[in-house]
């Protein structure tokens, strides 16, 4: 069992470029619902009031950093129980490990959807990267953490992450770097305190992921680059 105590022990410094997806409908998830630019202003102003509370760390960061730290209750996820906020701002080393591990939670979403009728045209994705720098954290590909990896990369158990997890917390930690679940030799990065994140983000490249019979596509705008993806490929 890793205490609080030896988790910090181990904490070392982390410097480095994040890389991390989000639906390109981000830009224009409001605007639709508004006929004018001031009523879309008011109208995200009155969506502000009613969202969860940001810890104090995310709240000068722009919306696109701070937003994985507001959100998350009820929802678990590898590094964070479902009782559990604030939330945690997941990326990835490479952009490779980026678009699998958002294809993989694309995939779940429509096998949980009984009935759901996938969408037919592309869902356009934007990648984005940000610099991550903190003077306390984990890296579970190294020391005595590499012991137990298979208990970091289980792709349905989430006990041990989480406890290392809330652990680290406690301990001070503010970045865990860990193993992939979901690619092999790719590498993600769990931020847990906001002030490890050094705005601004930069655009790194545009995807189109398109829903397959048995799967989905994800294609690289001005690219050839093009990754297949199943559930069953996922294990």
């Amino acid at each position: 069992m890793w205490t609080p105590s030896a988790l910090a022990s181990e904490a070392g410094a982390y410097q480095r470029r994040v890389i991390r997806i989000v639906e390109a409908q981000h830009r224009i998830s409001t605007n639709r619902l508004a006929g004018s630019a001031p009523d879309q202003e008011l109208l995200e102003a009155l969506a502000d009031e009613v969202k969860p509370l940001l810890p104090g760390s995310a709240r000068s960061l722009p919306w696109l950093l701070a937003s994985p730290f507001r959100y998350g209750l009820g929802r678990p996820s590898r590094f964070r129980a479902a009782d559990v906020l604030p939330g945690i701002f997941y990326a990835s080393e490479d952009i490779e490990t980026a678009v699998t591990e958002a294809a993989y939670w694309r995939l779940v979403a429509f096998s949980r959807s009984p009935g759901f009728q996938r969408p037919r045209t592309p869902t356009p994705m934007s990648a984005f990267s940000v610099t991550v720098q903190a003077s306390a954290a984990l890296d579970l590909l190294s020391g005595r953490f590499v012991e137990d990896e298979a208990s970091w990369t289980d792709p349905a158990d989430y006990t041990a992450t989480q406890a290392l997890a809330a652990n680290a917390r406690a301990a001070g930690v503010q970045v865990i770097r860990a193993p992939s679940a979901r690619r092999r030799g790719g590498v993600n990065a769990a931020v847990l305190d906001a002030s490890a994140l050094r705005p601004p983000p930069r655009p790194h490249s545009s995807w189109a992921f398109l829903a397959t019979g048995d799967g989905l596509l994800a294609t690289r705008e001005m690219s050839n680059m093009a990754m297949r993806f199943t559930l069953e490929s996922f294990g």
